[in-house]
């Protein structure tokens, strides 16, 4: 597939089709699992907007869980996404299952035990630890049940690793207090379970350390810096355990989504990465049948070239519609397809309402040029 536009449940309904069409979408990626969201309905005449007010799964949740069960929408139907995909299949839009993994505030927040610690102790509820196995036995059941069943040709992992500090919140009010470089300690998850990786480390002096350079950072007042003076050794081993984890949870995930249906990875060439779109491992790549990476910003051609420098073979330019830089759209998606993008992945066929349609129409026919899909 070349051009993939997402989509929630709720968005297909009458005329959605239609827009796909119009908007020369090869792949609908509907969300099955995800996190709460309050999302806007620009094309709906009923309301303006649906409150997601927790993670869900849009399919039948069942049995066969464990303590960490995911919580079932009563903002839709119990197999809202089941729903929506048997529609796109009927009309014949190939669709695909978008799976959310470590991002759920509500598991976070009733079992802090499974989520991500910082330094200081603060536990971010909105991220599920890949390092506990609870959490990987967890997402594996929730990627079987979302799937079975379900006829798509594609799966889109998001959170299939660890997110950190920098995440949306309640109100969030961190956004430029933190630099780069004091963002990705406060990242580093130092529960128990990470802290049995620190091969050969006292994990009680690691946090101290990680407390003492998170201060320095701050009170520099520096808020662009991405550099710290942490040793290199500690640097490489907190890295190392960061990356075993992740590779487990990805494994375990990929077990149950089985063979004969295109994987796609959204993820990060920065390692460092942590959030939606985490960073990649070495193996990672090499995993899966593609990888999507963030190209939101002016500086997606760079992510692009990044992930093709880290030997990501089929890269997939995720780029967004809404907000400012829309009017820029088909610009952006020839200069990420020319940086080496193979397939643009857009957001969002819901969120973007009537008046941006041509953009998405334009920036998937320019990705296609590009690409050289289509003459020039």
């Amino acid at each position: 597939m070349s051009v993939t536009g997402y989509a929630y449940p709720w968005d297909v309904r009458a005329g959605f089709t239609d827009r796909v069409a119009a908007a020369g979408v090869d792949e609908v990626a509907v969300a099955v699992a995800y996190h709460s969201a309050r999302a806007a309905t620009p094309f709906d005449e009923t309301r303006s907007a649906v409150l997601a007010r927790h993670a869900a799964l849009y399919r039948p949740v069942g049995t066969g869980w464990g303590r960490l069960r995911p919580a079932e929408p009563d903002w839709v139907g119990p197999d809202a996404a089941g729903e929506a995909i048997a529609a796109l299949s009927a009309a014949g839009v190939p669709a695909a299952a978008w799976l959310v993994l470590t991002h759920n505030s509500l598991l976070g927040g009733r079992f802090p035990d499974v989520a991500v610690r910082n330094c200081f102790g603060e536990v971010y509820p909105w991220a599920l630890c890949p390092a506990r196995a609870e959490v990987r036995d967890y997402a594996a059941r929730l990627t079987a049940h979302a799937l079975d069943g379900l006829d798509v040709r594609s799966v889109v992992l998001e959170a299939c690793g660890q997110l950190g500090a920098v995440h949306q919140h309640q109100h969030e009010k961190t956004d430029a207090v933190w630099s780069p470089a004091a963002a990705r300690l406060l990242s580093v998850c130092c529960c128990p379970a990470c802290a049995d990786g620190w091969t050969g480390l006292d994990p009680e002096a690691v946090r101290e350390l990680l407390r003492a350079e998170v201060r320095r950072i701050v009170v520099t007042g520096d808020l662009i810096g991405t550099a710290d003076d942490l040793p290199a050794d500690l640097r490489a081993a907190l890295l190392a355990g960061r990356r075993e984890s992740t590779d487990r949870l990805r494994r375990a995930v990929l077990a149950e989504v089985g063979t004969g249906r295109r994987v796609l990875l959204h993820g990060s060439a920065d390692e460092w990465a942590t959030g939606a779109l985490p960073g990649l491992t070495p193996s990672a790549a090499a995993e899966v049948d593609g990888v999507v990476v963030p190209c939101w910003n002016p500086t997606g051609p760079q992510e692009v070239s990044a992930a093709a420098a880290a030997g990501v073979e089929r890269i997939g330019a995720y780029v967004t519609a809404v907000g400012p830089r829309e009017t820029d759209l088909a610009e952006h998606a020839r200069r990420v397809t020319e940086a080496g993008a193979s397939e643009l992945h857009l957001y969002h066929l819901g969120l973007a309402g009537p008046a941006r349609s041509p953009s998405l129409r334009a920036a998937a026919e320019t990705h296609r040029r590009a690409s050289g899909a289509i003459p020039g």
